[in-house]
């Protein structure tokens, strides 16, 4: 008896049964679908936030990296030949307007301009001679008016002796000859009086034309002497210098140049596609390759180009020619800078730029509607300068002539 297993307890422990451990594989699957799935689903929320960032805000912006910096450069080229005897800068030198940066040897243009001096001198002085020939011929043809007056009487007294037989006909032909010869004398003296006023009518010293044509010599004498000068026109800094001491150069020739790098501005090539927006006046945030994201500079779009760059090219592309490729232009736009903050963080010309333009305004031109109201000019005294040293020479040698205070220029 005590041998045998009792039945109840092995017929219950072949009832239970044992559980399995999950397998791994079936689990990593699990896990990796519910990965995907959140995936998905944060892909569809960013797509969804970057298309309501696009649609509300993203789509109102332009940008684009071909971009550089651009300004003036004054080109300083002399106007009269001569050779080089004074550098007063080089590159990269800062230079204020009316900086001497160059002279030219001034020999010979001082003595053009003592020899204008002395011509129109001498011209004012024959002028005042016309005027005294003038005063003499008058005087001449009363004279002569006189002379004709006294011979007429004398004809008259003799034609009335002759015909009462006191005097002979000889000596009233040596009346009437007389006569004859004293009228063609008055008309004489009145044709060399109308001669000598037409040289001086209606003129005064100052006005006549053959001290017109001298002031004019001298005028030219003078602004070439100071033109041996070459000043700064603008302040900025030196760029370009490609002249030396000694050298011959001629008018016209590229001597240095001057940059005022106060007033750059950015140009800022856009494909035609972007522009569909874009007006003047928007406001641009600019970036430069030079001092990164940590600067940022607030432009605003002062024009937009006429043509694209392909049609000002020196070659420009001949599409009616047959062999034609659609590629997209690029349209220049011209973007201003505060001067502040280009004097807080200068910029130089050519760097390169990076250009967003804000479009959430679009009530601006598409074009520029005004004429630039101050034209960009240099000031320049010389002329007056001149007029007043050839005023002065007339006034000199005008004596008591009539003379005008002051010359006007042809």
């Amino acid at each position: 008896m005590s041998s045998q297993t009792p039945p109840e307890q092995g017929s219950t422990a072949a009832a239970t049964p044992v559980a399995a451990p999950p397998s791994p594989p079936q689990t990593k699957a699990r896990s990796r679908g519910l990965m995907l799935r959140l995936l998905g689903v944060v892909l569809l929320l960013a797509a969804i936030a970057w298309g309501l960032w696009y649609y509300f805000d993203g789509r109102w912006y332009e940008n684009t990296d071909d971009a550089y910096v651009n300004g003036n450069v004054v080109q300083l080229t002399p106007q009269i030949a001569g050779t080089v005897i004074s550098i007063g800068a080089d590159d990269g030198d800062r230079v204020h307007a009316g900086d001497v940066l160059i002279k030219l040897d001034r020999s010979n243009a001082d003595v053009a301009l003592a020899g204008a001096k002395a011509d129109l001198a001498s011209t004012v002085r024959k002028v005042r001679g016309l005027y005294s020939s003038v005063s003499g011929a008058q005087a001449d043809v009363a004279a002569r008016k006189t002379a004709v007056d006294k011979a007429r009487a004398d004809y008259k007294r003799r034609v009335a002796l002759a015909r009462s037989g006191a005097i002979s006909a000889e000596e009233l032909s040596h009346a009437s000859d007389a006569l004859t010869t004293a009228e063609s004398a008055l008309i004489a003296a009145q044709q060399q009086y109308q001669t000598s006023k037409v040289l001086v009518d209606d003129t005064v010293v100052a006005s006549h034309p053959d001290v017109q044509a001298a002031a004019a010599r001298l005028r030219a004498a003078f602004l070439d002497d100071l033109r041996t000068t070459l000043v700064a026109p603008v302040d900025g800094y030196v760029a370009k210098r490609s002249v030396q001491l000694g050298q011959r150069v001629q008018p016209g020739a590229p001597l240095m140049a001057v940059v005022p790098l106060n007033g750059v501005w950015v140009d800022a090539n856009f494909k035609e596609t972007q522009l569909t927006d874009m007006r003047i006046g928007q406001p641009v945030e600019i970036e430069s390759d030079v001092y990164g994201g940590d600067v940022k500079y607030k432009g605003k779009v002062q024009s937009l180009g006429v043509g694209t760059g392909s049609a000002f090219s020196l070659l420009p592309a001949q599409n009616a020619s047959g062999n034609w490729i659609k590629i997209v232009q690029r349209v220049l736009v011209r973007i201003a800078l505060d001067p502040q903050e280009l004097a807080a963080n200068p910029l130089r010309v050519g760097l390169s730029m990076h250009a967003r333009i804000d479009l959430h305004d679009t009530s601006g031109p598409l074009l520029a509607t005004q004429v630039r109201s101050s034209p960009q000019q240099i000031a320049s005294d010389d002329n007056d300068a001149a007029d007043e040293r050839i005023a002065k020479i007339i006034a000199a040698n005008a004596g008591g002539s009539p003379v005008t205070a002051r010359l006007v220029a042809p």
